[in-house]
Formats: structure tokens, sequence, C-alpha cells
């Protein structure tokens, strides 16, 4: 059974059928507003999932190395239009005494992701909270992108947007460069 939050977003979607010149009520519109409406509670699922909870079990170990992970693929829409922006997020950190599973960072990138974002604020949030949670020596997230509001509306430019957040040790000109180099 719908809940009447649900239903209202659907009625909104058929209006919105209607606001175009659309029939709702058309065969291939008909069961439009619902698969909307769920699709989009996909794409802002992110909204449910703790940062804090994903990346709460870590692993005591010695490793002093830089750990990276490259390229996780992740799909987020954007704030201002609500279109898809897409890309890849590479992360790293140094270990201080303890490491985290490597699936928790890809679902870190996920769960920030899947929110209604900006890529800069998307970048910091990722590095911020692996830098609370691991509490590494340092940590380096960079994002690659390209945004469906930019290549199929206005200016119609299909470039990609780098953005990157650097904290702690990464700051220091050799460990920047080493992190930047393995991307």
């Amino acid at each position: 059974m719908k809940n009447e939050m649900t239903l209202k977003a659907e009625e909104a979607i058929a209006e919105l059928i209607k606001l175009i010149g659309e029939n709702p009520e058309r065969e291939g519109l008909l069961k439009t507003p619902h698969r909307f409406v769920k699709a989009f509670v996909e794409l802002t699922s992110g909204y449910s999932d703790d940062p804090k909870k994903i990346l709460a079990s870590t692993f005591t170990d010695t490793c002093d190395e830089m750990v990276v992970v490259r390229e996780i693929p992740f799909w987020s829409l954007c704030e201002h239009h609500m279109l898809p922006f897409h890309g890849v997020a590479t992360v790293g950190y140094l270990p201080k005494g303890k490491i985290i599973g490597l699936s928790k960072i890809a679902r870190l990138v996920h769960c920030f992701a899947k929110r209604l974002q900006v890529q800069e604020r998307l970048t910091q949030e990722i590095a911020n909270a692996l830098m609370e949670a691991v509490q590494p020596h340092g940590v380096g997230v960079v994002i690659a992108a390209t945004h469906s509001c930019m290549e199929m509306r206005g200016i119609k430019s299909p470039a990609e947007m780098v953005t990157s957040c650097l904290l702690g040790d990464f700051r220091e000109v050799s460990t920047r460069a080493e992190f930047l180099s393995m991307r």
C-alpha cells in the first residue's frame, strides 16, 4: 500500500506531465508517475545511509603506506536542476594505526552521491567523513564527473569537471604528488 507522501508525489508528477501538454492517462504514461517516484527515491537513498555506521568497522594495523581506491563509479543528482551527473571518485588515505575495508570506501562515496548534490560538496563530504572515522595522517579525494545539466541544456558542453579535497598530510607537496599520480 502506498503512503500519503508517495501518492502526493505521484500526483505531482502527473501534473507535470499535464503541464507539458501530455496526457498522463495515455497508455505509455499511465505508470510513469509511479516509476518516476520509485526511481527518485532510489537515486536519493543516501539520505537514509549514515556515514558513521558505514565507517564504524575499522581494523588495527601497522600499515603506514598510502591506501588508494581508484575510479569508484557513481551517479548523483545536481541539486540545482535535479539532473544526473556521473563520474568516478578516487579516494586515498595514509593509515595511522587502523585501516578500513575497501568496500566501505565505495559505500561512503555512494552514500553521499545518492543525495541532491554539487560536486564540490560531494568531494569534501567524502574526505571529511573518512578523516573523522579513521583518523589517518591524511585523506585525499579526487572526483571527475560530467554533468547532464551542462551537457543537455544551457551551454550544451560535455566538459568534465574535476574537484579535489586534500586533508592532513595530503596537503604536503610530496604526498599530494604521489596521490595525484595514482589517479
